[in-house]
């Protein structure tokens, strides 16, 4: 079973890439010209939801949402889920029809093709460099003044699989407090295990999602930052340690 499993899985992997980049070069007519002005971001967003479900889809998983919370249209959310996997960003463009922006790691501009369109809508970082981060916050206020939401997963990496939740960076609580806009948590529960950045883990199946309720900032001071990170840390930390197939499938602890 081992020696059919393993080719399965560099075969699954190898799609995914074939994937992503055929549907990029094919919507690359329309990527460039949706980059080149910001007040276009709506299209953009559009192609890049499309791209997602193309990928989560043509991979053979499902999602399966529980929503405590709807998203409303035309709002701005900080959007913050645990990360696990390289589909998170995926899965989250196919949750939500508001645009949202990204903030990335800045290796990922060097991957051909992809990485021309990504550095062109996400907003990267340098994690080393502190002045990156200061740029980051720079840019981001840039965008949530024209009414966009923003995506940054606190954990600011995907940690080692014996870890239920790794420490929460302050940038998505500051941001999301200086714009009053609500704090969305998010919980992935099976991205890592069905998606891996191990390639010879993973298969086919569907990521589960709980999205809770929001958590408001309207009226709070930016000294309220860490205690809004503790609470947002501690909805996904609960809901995480007590699903027992996530726990189960990686042997973490609490």
């Amino acid at each position: 079973m081992k020696y059919i499993k393993i080719p399965f899985l560099l075969v699954w992997r190898l799609w995914f890439y074939l994937l992503l980049f055929t549907t990029i070069i094919i919507m690359s007519p329309l990527l460039f010209i949706f980059t080149i002005k910001e007040a276009h971001y709506h299209l953009l967003w559009k192609l890049a939801r499309t791209l997602s479900k193309v990928l989560v889809y043509g991979m053979g998983f499902g999602l399966k949402t529980q929503l405590d919370q709807e998203i409303e249209p035309n709002k701005s959310y900080m959007f913050c889920p645990n990360h696990t996997s390289l589909i998170d960003p995926f899965v989250l463009a196919i949750l939500s029809k508001n645009p949202i922006v990204f903030v990335g790691k800045k290796e990922l501009a060097r991957i051909p093709i992809f990485g021309f369109f990504y550095k062109r809508i996400v907003i990267m970082v340098d994690r080393s460099d502190p002045e990156s981060r200061k740029e980051v916050f720079e840019m981001a206020k840039k965008r949530l003044q024209n009414g966009v939401s923003m995506a940054i997963f606190p954990e600011g990496l995907v940690p080692k699989e014996d870890v239920v939740l790794a420490p929460f960076k302050k940038g998505a609580f500051s941001l999301a407090i200086e714009f009053e806009i609500p704090i969305v948590p998010q919980v992935y529960y099976d991205c890592k295990r069905l998606f891996s950045w191990d390639f010879l883990k993973g298969g086919l199946g569907s990521f589960r999602v709980h999205q809770h309720k929001f958590i408001p900032t309207k009226g709070m001071a930016i000294d309220q930052m860490e205690r809004l990170k503790d609470t947002t840390f501690d909805i996904i930390y609960t809901d995480l340690v007590n699903d027992k197939k996530y726990m189960k499938d990686t042997n973490r602890k609490k």
